[in-house]
């Protein structure tokens, strides 16, 4: 029987390291799950290249626990501390109903997307309408120099989402901010300094969203993370393009997310066949696209350095496939596999055991996706005069 979902979003984890993503699907036996590069503690051997032993941590949380009369979260983060496997994660209870929120695009904080460059400088890329930062007259272009006083640039971009959101880096059991927490802000726009401090709430927003352009032009779809119904709504959107325009598939800052949702996705553009690989215990599976998809219509792919997981897996495999054009910058590289397990208390623990691969045999963790055609700052300009040298899809 299928295990449980689970999906992507910002969380912290253990010895003040960034934070956690996980991509997640109910694929062959069970719910398989990846997360992203964390060192190993105390000079403990990694775990990335073996499996995890999830059953002997249940036991040695459960004995901890008993003995120390701690929760079975608290005895199981402290068995991951120390069993050195750099993407594990422990969720209390609360924690993994959050997770559920997200799933249907749900999530708690204040309505912006950033994106890191100009030398690690963090600038707004997105605002969302009736948001605490678009209700704070916060624009995109504005510059992010500070969260709580503590300085963005330089720090991985994903910390900084984490500490908009509120999911701090202070190890487990130290739950998501709530709605109405307080964060303060430091920005620049021109000459201007200021800061300001913002309440977070609970937003819901779209995860496809869809610009087509009223004179002329390919129709551009944004996928910000994979959530329900990601895959139907991409294909809804590629039905009602005009295919002599081509088409943008933006997943610059997508964190990942359902796996399943991202192989619905890439069953849009292909005619079946192979999506990816990947491995459990060292028993290799693989999933493949269903249903006859657009592969005629002109595609470019836009990914940045904030794309991971599920959306490394969706572009990898439009690239081995030669259905798409990758345009932008080196990927983060996080296609490791990770699988959860429920303990006594309810709370969950995730432990590595193996890692997912492209149609070709690429590996992502740690690699990435390197596109096609490199493009930073200008990287929507240049996806667009790639896309016109495609030829249309009529």
């Amino acid at each position: 029987m299928p295990g449980p979902c689970a999906y992507d979003r910002p969380r912290r984890i253990r010895r003040g390291a960034a934070l956690t993503l996980f991509l997640a699907g109910v694929v062959a036996a069970g719910a398989v799950t990846g997360t992203w590069d964390e060192r190993a503690a105390d000079g403990a051997e990694s775990l990335a290249h073996r499996p995890a032993d999830t059953p002997a941590l249940g036991r040695a949380a459960g004995e901890r626990g008993a003995a120390d009369g701690k929760s079975g979260a608290q005895a199981a983060a402290e068995a991951v501390s120390r069993s050195g496997d750099r993407w594990a994660a422990v969720y209390s209870p609360g924690e993994f109903a959050d997770f559920q929120d997200a799933l249907a695009g749900a999530y708690v904080g204040v309505g912006l997307s950033v994106r890191q460059r100009d030398g690690d400088e963090v600038t707004v890329s997105r605002v969302r309408p009736g948001g605490p930062a678009d209700r704070a007259g916060i624009a995109a272009g504005d510059r992010l120099d500070a969260i709580d006083g503590r300085p963005v640039r330089g720090r991985p971009v994903t910390e900084t989402v984490a500490r908009l959101r509120g999911d701090g880096p202070d190890g487990p059991g130290a739950g998501p901010a709530a709605a109405g927490s307080p964060v303060r802000l430091e920005l620049r726009r021109g000459d201007r300094h200021w800061s300001v401090t913002l309440r977070r709430a609970r937003l819901r927003t779209p995860n496809v969203t869809v610009d087509r352009p009223s004179g002329g032009g390919p129709t551009r779809i944004g996928i910000t993370s994979f959530a329900r119904g990601t895959g139907a709504a991409v294909r809804r959107a590629v039905a009602a393009a005009d295919p002599r325009r081509g088409l943008l598939l933006d997943l610059r800052g997508n964190t990942g997310g359902l796996v399943t949702e991202a192989v619905a996705t890439a069953s849009v553009f292909l005619d079946g066949g192979l999506v990816a690989t990947y491995d459990v215990h060292g028993s290799q599976r693989a999933l493949y696209a269903r249903g006859a998809g657009d592969t005629r219509t002109p595609l470019v792919v836009l990914v940045d350095g904030g794309t991971m997981s599920a959306a490394e897996l969706l572009s990898g495999a439009l690239q081995d496939r030669g259905r798409a054009v990758v345009v932008g910058t080196p990927t983060f590289g996080k296609g490791s596999v990770q699988m959860p397990r429920t303990l006594p208390d309810g709370s969950v623990a995730e432990l590595t055991v193996g890692h997912y691969r492209t149609p070709s045999g690429r590996a992502v963790d740690g690699a990435g996706i390197t596109p096609d055609v490199l493009a930073g700052d200008h990287a929507e300009r240049r996806a667009r005069t790639v896309l016109s040298g495609l030829g249309t899809g009529a």
